[in-house]
């Protein structure tokens, strides 16, 4: 058939670190990045937004979950009161995202952390962690939750770890049902 891709689900497989804290870590802040930064949080963010910033820090790192979704079941996430997305800005443009979920009582889980490239290997990601984390235990929270996995920056379980939180389970997952052609659109 014409116009048909003949593509082949592939499959990615990585190893998936689950990390958890109990507490408000004590420790003192990362020093701040030498530009002028912002973290807000997004009122009613439009899907459009949320998905410029899912792909654009998310793109290397094989974020693709949220790329399936339809606009009205993203948009029904979004809306509920107990999921929290924030901006980091950093020099007036977006720098990285945050997306918390704060539907379980008493636990926080971040969804999804990042920066944009342009602005990694610029030791900006234990900062905005740190603020990041600070923002989840000002809910009421008893234990906040976050995985991260082989496809994520090569230092992304090290600097959870720096950050406070604890390896709870490491295991094998696979990335399900990435189109071999869709990862090559979207590495480049």
């Amino acid at each position: 058939m014409i116009g048909r891709s003949k593509s082949r689900p592939r499959e990615l497989s990585a190893t998936v670190t689950y990390l958890g804290m109990e507490t408000r870590p004590g420790l003192p802040p990362p020093p701040p990045p030498l530009l002028k930064t912002a973290l807000l949080k997004a009122e009613n963010p439009p899907v459009h937004y949320y998905r410029y910033l899912y792909d654009a820090v998310g793109r290397d790192y094989f974020w693709i979950e949220r790329r399936l979704w339809s606009d009205d079941r993203l948009r029904s996430l979004l809306a509920d009161p107990k999921i929290a997305l924030y901006t980091l800005y950093l020099g007036g443009v977006p720098g990285g995202m945050i997306e918390f979920d704060f539907r379980e009582a008493g636990v926080g889980q971040i969804c999804y952390f990042g920066l944009m490239p342009q602005f990694i290997g610029r030791r900006i990601g234990p900062w905005f962690l740190h603020q990041c984390i600070e923002l989840a235990w000002d809910q009421p929270i008893k234990r906040l939750l976050v995985n991260t996995c082989t496809l994520d920056h090569r230092r992304a379980l090290a600097t959870y770890q720096r950050a406070g939180f604890v390896s709870r389970q490491a295991c094998r997952a696979m990335k399900e049902n990435v189109l071999k052609r869709s990862i090559q659109r979207w590495r480049s």
